[in-house]
C-alpha cells in the first residue's frame, strides 16, 4: 500500500511522512523528488523545464519505483510528493492500480496566512522563494480537482505528530471500518 502526502511546498509534508511511518510497521518512506533529481542528472540534460514533473519519464519511473520497492519489501510505502496538476496525478494514480497498489492519498492543508508563515519561519530551510511560488498554484488546484482527490487533514491548528496520527487513524478506519466491527 501507499500512503501519499500530497499538499503544497512548505506544508509539512517530510516531517508528517517521517512521523506516519513511525506509526506503520514494516513502512518505508520514498521520497519520489530524488527520482526528479536524478533525471536532472542526466547529461545532457532534457528538454527544458521549470519543474521535472513535466518530464513524462519522472511520472513513470515514479510508478515503476514505487512498484518495484513493494516488489522487493512488501509493506508501505509513505511518499511525500506536491502533485498539483491533475493529469499528472491520474497518471501516477493509474499506473499504480495497474500494478493493483492501493493508494491512500491525503493533502495536508493549511489556510494561506498560516503556509506563509511556516514558510516564512521556517528554522531549515529559510524563507524560500520556491515554496511561496507554488501557493498560488496549490491554492488553485485545491480549489478545483485535488480537494475531491484525497482526505483533507488540516493542519492549521495541528502538530505534525497530530496530522501523523489522524493519517493512520484514516487508513486503518479505511481498513476495519467501524460498522463491519459492530
Amino acid at each position: 500500500m501507499i500512503v501519499w502526502l500530497n499538499g503544497t511546498h512548505g506544508v509539512g509534508k517530510t516531517t508528517t511522512a517521517d512521523l506516519v511511518q513511525q506509526l506503520i510497521p514494516d513502512s518505508r518512506v520514498f521520497d519520489a523528488e530524488k527520482v526528479g533529481e536524478t533525471l536532472m542528472d542526466v547529461r545532457p540534460g532534457l528538454p527544458a523545464t521549470d519543474n521535472f514533473q513535466n518530464w513524462r519519464p519522472w511520472r513513470q519511473l515514479v510508478v515503476e519505483t514505487a512498484q518495484r520497492i513493494l516488489d522487493y519489501t512488501g509493506g508501505t510505502l509513505v511518499m511525500p510528493m506536491t502533485v498539483l496538476v491533475e493529469a499528472y496525478w491520474r497518471e501516477i494514480s493509474q499506473g499504480l492500480a495497474s500494478y493493483s497498489i492501493p493508494v491512500h492519498h491525503f493533502v495536508l492543508h493549511a489556510d494561506q496566512d498560516t503556509l506563509r508563515g511556516r514558510i516564512q519561519n521556517d528554522s531549515e530551510m529559510g524563507p524560500s522563494s520556491f515554496r511561496f511560488r507554488y501557493l498560488a498554484p496549490y491554492e488553485k488546484a485545491f480549489q478545483g480537482w485535488l480537494r475531491n482527490e484525497a482526505r483533507i487533514i488540516d493542519t492549521t491548528e495541528l502538530t505534525p505528530g497530530q496530522a501523523a496520527s489522524v493519517i493512520v487513524e484514516e487508513i486503518q478506519d479505511a481498513a476495519y471500518p467501524r460498522e463491519a466491527l459492530g
